[in-house]
């Protein structure tokens, strides 16, 4: 009987480059020089220019993390913090110089909005190229653009929100790195009791080598509206890291409900060291719909502080690591008030000597009464050399709680895909039965066009015959 063979994911479709144009971009590194010409080239306000500059301080101030994944040989001073692509944003797709938009034709993002959206941002390297938004959602008060656009036209909104309140530069050394030399991404508000029914989607695209992308995200869902936002990165293969510190922070006011959906699929240069978390008030909900699939390293834990009575979480994860890839993934989920729930199911698949971890957090506060939770963590390894852990911690500070976790991790035996044969389908129907099986919670949770993504990306060739 011959070992199951797993061949890579074909990334042919993501590994697209194109020539590196720019009208600016920083030098290599990161210093007090480089973070004033990035304010100064973005024509920010002093609070900005000082908050990116504090921020700077509080980055140099901490130490690189010695837990995870192996940073060691991640050098910032081979990192170009910012390089502005040869283009203005556009709000029409014809606008778009011709091999931008050939790249994002590629990755089907003006088709699925033409389908399935009501608003795109696609962002190329370190600005947003385009956005837009239907006309109704405008007009019943929605607001969706860039965050550099939104800095300039709702100032006091994003001086509130921004850094502030939900994710700090103190938080860790990349947040702060973060805050010093952020640029592009997205603000969305949601107004009172408004439905947004059709998605929302933000794009983001490295293409030069050598660079980082550090894009912010910030989202307002206020009381009794509904969401859905859509996330997509991909990156191609180049021989140099690149570096990817985005965050994203959401609030979800009382009795509102937020979808957040992404698919990660950096390439194996990048580092992948993206921060992301929301506060949620009385009885709002947040669900995280998370696929991680890309990049050399990654450590990515969506957090939800429950600060609101019967405010609700889910987070529905699977994580892909192949050879030379180490992803460090998880969620937090932090219970503060009465009644509160959470539900975590997290799924790795790891080949060829892949790592994946399950590193998560489930904390009950000392008020959280009657708060309910549930972990569940599964890790499918294809053969004898890859590795997979979960290190979930669980701390409850109030006796009166329902609290339940699962973790098995197991690999495709070839007795499996024996038996399945046995029942009369073919070797590659069984492999593919037992994958899909695995991941369909996932690809079920997610946007009709984005369980297509997901399960192209994950659709693996197997080769080996049984006699």
């Amino acid at each position: 009987m011959k070992k199951t063979i797993v061949n890579d994911i074909d990334f042919s479709r993501y590994n697209i480059k194109n020539e590196v144009r720019y009208s600016y971009k920083t030098e290599k590194g990161l210093s007090k020089k480089i973070v004033e010409e990035i304010s100064e080239r973005k024509n920010e306000p002093k609070w900005m220019r000082d908050f990116r500059l504090k921020s700077l301080e509080i980055y140099e101030s901490k130490p690189m993390p010695t837990w995870g994944v192996d940073l060691s040989q991640l050098d910032i001073n081979s990192i170009v913090a910012y390089l502005s692509p040869d283009t203005k944003m556009k709000n029409s797709w014809d606008e778009v110089p011709e091999d931008i938009r050939n790249t994002f034709e590629k990755l089907g993002i003006p088709e699925a909005e033409k389908k399935a959206l009501s608003g795109v941002g696609a962002q190329y390297d370190s600005e947003v190229v385009y956005h837009s938004i239907k006309d109704n959602l405008a007009k019943q008060g929605v607001i969706f653009e860039d965050m550099d656009t939104a800095l300039k036209k709702y100032p006091d909104i994003i001086k509130e929100h921004f850094m502030t309140k939900n994710v700090t530069p103190n938080d860790h050394k990349f947040a702060a790195l973060h805050g010093a030399i952020w640029s592009g991404g997205t603000f969305v508000y949601v107004p009172e009791n408004v439905k947004v029914e059709v998605p929302l989607q933000a794009y983001f695209r490295m293409n030069a080598p050598g660079t980082g992308q550090f894009e912010h995200t910030l989202i307002i869902a206020d009381r009794g509206s509904e969401v859905r936002f859509i996330e997509g990165c991909s990156a191609p293969q180049y021989a140099v890291s690149n570096l990817h510190a985005g965050c994203v922070e959401l609030f979800v006011k009382e009795g509102a409900r937020l979808i957040y959906s992404t698919i990660e699929n950096w390439s194996k240069n990048t580092y992948n060291l993206n921060t992301k978390r929301a506060l949620v008030d009385k009885d709002g909900v947040i669900e995280w719909i998370s696929g991680s699939f890309g990049s050399h390293k990654t450590m990515l834990y969506p957090c939800s502080v429950l600060r609101g009575k019967g405010a609700k979480s889910e987070y529905t994860g699977v994580t892909f690591a192949a050879k030379g890839q180490h992803l460090d993934t998880g969620s937090k989920m932090i219970h503060l008030a009465p009644y509160t729930s959470s539900k975590v199911l997290a799924k790795s698949i790891s080949k060829d000597g892949g790592i994946t971890n399950y590193r998560g957090l489930l904390k009950i506060g000392p008020n959280a009464e009657g708060a309910k939770a549930s972990v569940q963590c599964e890790g499918l390894m294809i053969d004898e050399i890859s590795r997979s852990d979960t290190m979930p911690i669980i701390e409850v500070l109030n006796d009166n709680v329902d609290i339940g976790h699962e973790a098995k991790v197991g690999r495709i035996s070839d007795e499996q895909i024996f038996y399945l044969m046995t029942r009369g389908l073919s070797e590659d129907e069984a492999r593919s039965m037992i994958v899909r099986g695995f991941v369909e919670p996932v690809a079920k949770s997610l946007p009709l066009e984005y369980a297509v993504e997901l399960n192209r990306l994950i659709k693996l060739e197997l080769e080996g015959t049984i006699g």
